[in-house]
């Protein structure tokens, strides 16, 4: 099959994570890295403890709270251990002795979250999607809830699976959410939540960093075996300095949360997610070579996952694909198929390169 496009194309990287980031933002990067601030020394030898570094911690957390909303009363934590590290400390930071949670199976990483907590609570599964392949979300009103656990657990958006919670219930419970690949992709009431977790290297920036926005009240001191490093109130009551953070992670977060109040907002976020998802979703729907089991209502704006009828074709799309500067378009390992991340970085004009060559492959092999 004959290339479409010019090979001189700017390459896009349709990558689960870590996800590309602004052009802008990697200028400001190769600024800062030999010498921050006139500083004289790189961002990355820079004092946790200094004044100018604690000072770009606070002007990340209020860029944070501002685009989120964030009430007074919850703290924002940023940790250390990615969004997985979190499946085992929720239950330890959260739950007294023999207290019980609950978890919505929606997916791959909810069944992964599932798997970690249960190492150190009871879990009580409210409802799952896994007999039916998880394409499709399960309703709210089949929720079998324990109205004595100490919290809910729910995966906003499945990245491996292209499943995206459209609104999110209320429950007699805390609500303890998920947010990894969606986070910053919408606004979200955290009001409406007892603890948000999200990795940063989808939508704010590079691994390494994990942030936590807990309600004032679900801190407690940390249980025994629980190190204090992983303790939310012990972070919380040092200003996330209990032991040194990601510093270039947070750096970057800083460098994202900018970006994404200079672009407009989630509010524009949240368009251009559903723009973007949109586009794909009308190729694949018009094609018989491609096939997108999810149930259309629950579909990802942000994680868009499908599969050639012939996978056989699959090595040769990929190959091809990556000819045209369309890279890292694999499924997750579990699942299989085809992936396209669509996260705040990936511009439109991407998008449609991307289904311009899947129309010119289906055409060619269909």
């Amino acid at each position: 099959m004959a290339c479409t496009f010019s090979e001189r194309l700017a390459p896009c990287s349709f990558a689960a994570g870590p996800a590309m980031l602004p052009r802008e933002v990697l200028a400001q990067i190769r600024e800062d890295l030999p010498d921050w601030h006139g500083s004289g020394f790189s961002l990355l030898e820079q004092s946790f403890t200094g004044t100018a570094f604690k000072q770009l911690m606070a002007d990340t957390e209020q860029d944070l709270r501002a685009l989120l909303a964030i009430p007074h009363n919850y703290r924002v934590l940023f940790m250390q251990g990615g969004a997985s590290a979190q499946f085992g400390l929720l239950p330890l930071n959260l739950l007294e002795p023999g207290q019980s949670a609950d978890y919505l199976e929606s997916g791959l990483w909810a069944h992964k979250a599932i798997g970690e907590a249960r190492r150190h609570a009871p879990v009580n599964v409210v409802a799952s999607g896994a007999a039916g392949g998880f394409t499709a979300l399960p309703p709210v009103a089949g929720w079998r809830c324990n109205p004595y656990a100490g919290y809910c657990h729910i995966t906003s958006n499945e990245t491996g699976n292209g499943l995206q919670m459209p609104g999110f219930p209320e429950l007699p419970v805390p609500l303890v959410a998920d947010t990894t690949s969606d986070f910053l992709t919408r606004p979200i009431a955290v009001e409406r939540f007892g603890l948000i977790y999200a990795s940063a290297q989808k939508n704010l920036g590079v691994a390494g960093l994990c942030l936590v926005i807990v309600r004032e009240d679900l801190l407690r001191p940390p249980r025994r075996g629980l190190p204090s490093a992983f303790s939310y109130q012990v972070q919380a009551m040092q200003q996330s300095r209990f032991n040194t953070p990601p510093t270039f992670a947070l750096y970057v977060a800083g460098l994202m949360l900018r970006w994404i109040i200079r672009q407009g907002g989630l509010t524009l976020m949240a368009a251009r997610a559903r723009e973007k998802s949109r586009r794909l979703y009308e190729c694949l729907d018009s094609h018989d070579f491609y096939r997108c089991p999810q149930v259309a209502a629950d579909r990802s704006t942000i994680n868009v996952c499908f599969q050639l009828e012939n996978p056989g074709l699959l090595d040769d799309f990929f190959h091809q694909a990556a000819r045209n500067g369309l890279h890292d378009l694999q499924g997750h390992s579990a699942v299989g198929g085809v992936r396209a991340s669509l996260y705040n970085a990936v511009e439109m004009a991407a998008v449609e390169r991307l289904v311009h060559f899947m129309n010119d492959f289906a055409h060619h092999h269909g």
